[in-house]
């Protein structure tokens, strides 16, 4: 189970007028905590077995970054028992299917991303609702997303770690579908930071990162951005730049495991 993304997926066009998420990097801690999580995976990118084995340490990101996604809703189940196929539970199987299908959707994500986010959602959801509700956003959802899908399609200067930080945050805090939203919103902000150059080979375990920090944690910092306001906004994103650097601890850790055989 990878993420078969194309190598050197390349980063996103640089804007030709004034950048709107510039001064994202002027709140508190921001702008270093994003350089924290580019120097972690840059130091996973730079790690031997990439030249020719990262297939192998997707694979592993995608079922790890699976569980602990599932974790972050409430499901927790061993590792073991997911790579023995043992679980049957559907918000882990949604999970599943998610991290298996992020590859195919890199690059329509920064072309139609409505689209996409009905995709996952029918992924995730797949086993919790009727299927004529799989992939259709609440009407109270409309007006935000026409906002998010301006920042996916857009071009920035900013970090790629900033943007899935936003689209994370937005889709968590709005809940569109009102089933697997999480799963959802944290494929989506992976989806970002594969399509715009920040983790080409997808080798990197965010959702290990947002787990480590713990969930009860995770569940406040998106309190605090679903608030409002610079200092909710702050902490979420240095949040989720403290989560991607460690997912690249993660990342380089199956990376040595591989190698050890």
């Amino acid at each position: 189970m990878s993420i078969p993304v194309r190598p050197g997926a390349a980063a996103a066009a640089r804007p030709t007028g004034p950048d709107p998420l510039a001064p994202l990097l002027d709140l508190p801690g921001v702008r270093e905590a994003a350089d924290a999580a580019r120097a972690g995976i840059d130091r996973l990118l730079a790690h031997r077995l990439m030249r020719n084995r990262s297939a192998e340490v997707s694979t592993e990101s995608a079922l790890r970054g699976a569980r602990a996604s599932a974790a972050l809703d409430g499901v927790d189940v061993p590792l073991a028992d997911l790579r023995a196929g043992s679980v049957d539970d559907p918000v882990v199987q949604g999970s599943l299917r998610v991290s298996v299908g992020l590859g195919s959707l890199v690059e329509t994500w920064s072309r139609a991303p409505g689209q996409v986010l009905a995709r996952l959602h029918v992924l995730a959801a797949a086993d919790l609702v009727d299927r004529a509700d799989l992939g259709r956003p609440a009407p109270h959802a409309g007006p935000r997303l026409g906002g998010l899908f301006q920042v996916v399609t857009g071009t920035s200067t900013v970090p790629a770690v900033l943007v899935a930080g936003l689209v994370h945050g937005e889709l968590a805090a709005l809940a569109p579908f009102g089933t697997a939203d999480g799963v959802v919103a944290r494929a989506a902000g992976r989806l970002t930071t594969i399509g715009r150059g920040l983790d080409p080979k997808a080798v990197s375990v965010p959702e290990v990162g947002f787990a480590e920090l713990g969930a009860e944690e995770y569940r406040a910092r998106l309190a605090g951005y679903a608030a409002g306001g610079p200092e909710g906004l702050a902490a979420w994103l240095v949040h989720c730049c403290r989560a991607t650097e460690l997912g690249a601890r993660e990342g380089l850790a199956v990376a040595e495991a591989i190698l050890r055989g």
